[in-house]
């Protein structure tokens, strides 16, 4: 099976104590970027062999190397810099809010890949992954540059027609991807909360606020995505996780995927889509009514947030009542998101973490059999 697999794991996993220690002390000067690597070679071989001990087919780095799932990326790309400022973003949980105050980003010259990002990652986490186990490499997508800041973080002098600042940042992703099957690259993720989040009606006034126009930003990232696709290489299997949001166990947009289906379903050209279905935020099946045949759609059923472990039998209840919309031979089983899209990582223990991967693919198996 190509692809994404029956079971498959979002990308990010718990950083463990003496990664995190290694980053602190690499921060405050008090080791060599060479001995943080030598720490973060560790864990990597670590944490692929415990995806291979839970089963899965699939194996990430776990985003070790990173402090954030995108905006590591996202600053490493030409033309991008980090600002000065801090937004202010809040994330709900159910003992109430967390503030998250990331740096802001700013696009102040010419969008363009000067060298494949990651690519080092990618040939380490290759040559430690295991005989039938698929090396696996996420990134932003190239809605996150702008959804981030919009127009104002986007210089008008550089871009004065913002039509030039999308070809030039499509282009680049298309040349990542193209880097990237050099590398031997056959499963790319492209992370995206843009799409989720435009579900919810306050992001959507927060969007118009910033003077993008909210029934149509879908239709853009969409049309985005699709432009960085263009010429992707033969062999390579590109999904897309939509979130919600996702920090120190708490989230921050709601609402189903009704606003955005018949569009993201029949016209983004990725091979299967990651989507968060943990809870009562995430809306119901039916939008996955219009999944087209040949994609598969991978269900989040599996939580992140909290380390209580899900119940097998109402996994497979549900993904019973996920095929009454989609063809049960394109559905998969997955976490609903990372278990820690930035270094701090979610509320649950790294034993928590296993179980919970040892459950996908124990209900896989019991819902398709055997890979």
């Amino acid at each position: 099976m190509n692809p994404p697999f029956r079971a498959d794991h979002v990308g990010s996993l718990l950083r463990p104590p003496v990664l995190r220690e290694a980053r602190r002390r690499y921060a405050a000067g008090e080791v060599s970027a060479e001995q943080l690597r030598a720490v973060e070679d560790d864990a990597i071989r670590d944490v692929v062999k415990m995806q291979a001990k839970a089963g899965l087919s699939s194996a990430t780095d776990g985003e070790f190397r990173r402090s954030s799932w995108h905006m590591d990326f996202i600053y490493a790309l030409g033309g991008v810099s980090r600002g000065d400022e801090r937004l202010h973003v809040t994330f709900h949980n159910a003992d109430g809010d967390v503030e998250f105050s990331p740096s802001t980003l700013r696009v102040d010259g010419k969008v363009r890949l000067e060298q494949p990002i990651f690519a080092e990652h990618f040939e380490f986490l290759k040559a430690h992954t295991g005989p039938g186990i698929t090396p696996k490499l996420t990134i932003p997508s190239p809605s996150m540059v702008y959804y981030r800041g919009g127009r104002a973080a986007v210089s008008e002098t550089v871009y004065p027609d913002l039509e030039e600042f999308f070809a030039d940042l499509a282009t680049a992703y298309a040349a990542q991807l193209r880097a990237m099957g050099e590398h031997g690259c056959t499963y790319l993720q492209l992370d995206d909360t843009s799409l989720a989040y435009l579900n919810d009606p306050k992001q959507r006034e927060m969007v118009a606020k910033m003077g993008s126009d909210p029934d149509t930003m879908h239709l853009r990232n969409i049309a985005q995505i699709n432009a960085a696709l263009a010429g992707k290489p033969e062999g390579m299997a590109v999904t897309t996780h939509l979130c919600r949001g996702n920090f120190r166990s708490s989230w921050v947009a709601e609402g189903g995927y009704d606003f955005v289906a018949e569009a993201l379903f029949t016209e983004l050209g990725v091979d299967g889509f990651f989507l968060e279905f943990d809870d009562e935020r995430s809306g119901g099946f039916a939008p996955l009514r219009f999944v087209p045949k040949g994609k598969r759609v991978v269900l989040g059923l599996v939580t992140t947030k909290r380390p209580e472990l899900e119940d097998p039998d109402a996994l497979v209840r549900r993904i019973e009542e996920a095929a009454q919309y989609v063809d049960i031979d394109q559905l998969c089983l997955s976490p609903q998101c990372g278990f820690s899209s930035t270094e701090e990582g979610n509320d649950l223990s790294t034993d928590d973490q296993l179980r919970k991967l040892e459950l996908i693919v124990s209900t896989a198996e019991r819902v398709w059999g055997r890979p």
